[in-house]
């Protein structure tokens, strides 16, 4: 008997899923059918419900970068769960990790972990509200779906109401706001990678600024944060935040965030109150372990950017056989697939998944480092096929 998950999900679930992005009408679009669900997942594939094996390009939406239930990390966690997972006292593997994430992102002297990168953006900005005393906030990017930066459905409009959003990259903006905050600022806070890199003058003149006003410059890692570079965006551009968030990658899927910063503008988190039951759960905190020691043995940023361009090429070389019109862009570690309209995307996008491939609608595709040579020949030749029927 064959069970409808996408009706039997509905039922029970709002949107058919707790994940907005990977609800049936996000994945697939709207009226489209195909596998809405999955029964497991390993190296760089999902099994969906009826049995098929997808090489899936979404990388769990970035948190996901060595691969699926990658044996050191599972490892790692199975010894962490025999040793009991959350207990009255803190475990020092918590300090540990505090501690080794100083040798990634420069801006790092101290650590505050949490469990999505809403929550770490949000903490990030009540710390620097806590440091500065003020309430005013700038910034640019998506940070999660907390009340306090982006209006939706139930959330009132006090709740933002000290915040402004502005253009990615748009340096005469941002000089315009900036001099309008004035001394009210309290932070900015910027992703600094949207489909391409930040703008480092521009990030070198926001940073200026806030010094100037004694504002705090936070930049949200969470999905370029160990994948784009071991030392975030901020090693790259040359501009070192006062606070940085981090999360995804960092426990290759495991629940896991961070605040990390300066030391004298986080030690403002002790004077307010961020805190979670299982913010430093075990389990996840042992998947981080894991990741940082791959990043210590090698150059894990390096490969998933090499993954990343084998991918594009195999992708741009099927789209010049086939004669489409179908381009690649943004960063080789998160790239864009640009499609000439929804409808030819969401089409294209069910014979893929009928080829054996799944790729997100929008941004972005994450390479794994799971890849192969073979899965990404594979992954060519499904994009041929795709395109020319």
């Amino acid at each position: 008997m064959t069970i409808d998950w996408r009706a039997r999900a509905a039922a029970v679930i709002p949107g058919g899923t707790s994940t907005g992005s990977k609800r049936p009408d996000s994945m697939l679009g709207a009226g489209h059918t195909g596998p809405t669900h999955i029964t497991d997942a390993s190296g760089c594939r999902v099994r969906t419900t009826g049995g098929a094996w997808l090489i899936d390009l979404t990388g769990a939406l970035g948190a996901v970068s060595l691969g699926y239930a990658e044996p050191s990390v599972t490892d790692a966690v199975e010894r962490a769960a025999r040793r009991g997972p959350v207990a009255g006292l803190p475990y020092t593997d918590e300090v540990i990790l505090a501690e080794r994430l100083r040798d990634f992102l420069p801006c790092t002297e101290q650590a505050r972990f949490l469990k999505s990168g809403a929550e770490a953006c949000a903490a990030a900005v009540r710390i620097a509200r806590a440091h500065t005393g003020r309430s005013r906030v700038l910034g640019s990017g998506y940070f999660g779906w907390l009340d306090w930066w982006a209006p939706s459905l139930g959330v009132p409009p006090n709740a933002y109401a000290d915040y402004t959003h502005l253009p990615f990259n748009d340096r005469e903006a941002w000089r315009s706001a900036l001099v309008a905050a004035g001394d009210a600022l309290a932070a900015v806070i910027i992703e600094p990678l949207v489909e391409v890199l930040a703008d480092s003058d521009w990030l070198r003149e926001v940073r200026a600024h806030c010094d100037h006003v004694g504002a705090v410059l936070i930049f949200d890692e969470v999905k370029t944060g160990f994948r784009l570079h071991r030392g975030g965006a901020q090693a790259m551009l040359g501009v070192t935040p006062d606070l940085a968030t981090i999360g995804k990658a960092v426990a290759n899927g495991y629940p896991l965030a961070a605040v990390v910063g300066r030391a004298e503008v986080m030690s403002a988190a002790d004077r307010s109150w961020i805190s979670s039951t299982l913010a430093t759960e075990l389990t996840a905190i042992a998947a981080a372990h894991a990741v940082l020691d791959h990043h210590d043995a090698r150059d894990v940023c390096g490969l998933l950017r090499g993954t990343g361009r084998a991918l594009r090429s195999a992708i741009d070389a099927a789209v010049d056989a086939a004669g489409s019109h179908l381009q690649t862009s943004g960063d080789d570690t998160m790239f864009i697939i640009r499609w000439p309209d929804d409808e030819t995307m969401d089409h294209k996008l069910a014979l893929l998944r009928d080829a054996g491939v799944l790729a997100k609608r929008g941004p972005y595709q994450f390479p794994m480092l799971a890849m192969s040579p073979a899965d990404i020949a594979a992954v060519g030749d499904a994009f041929h096929w795709a395109l020319t029927h």
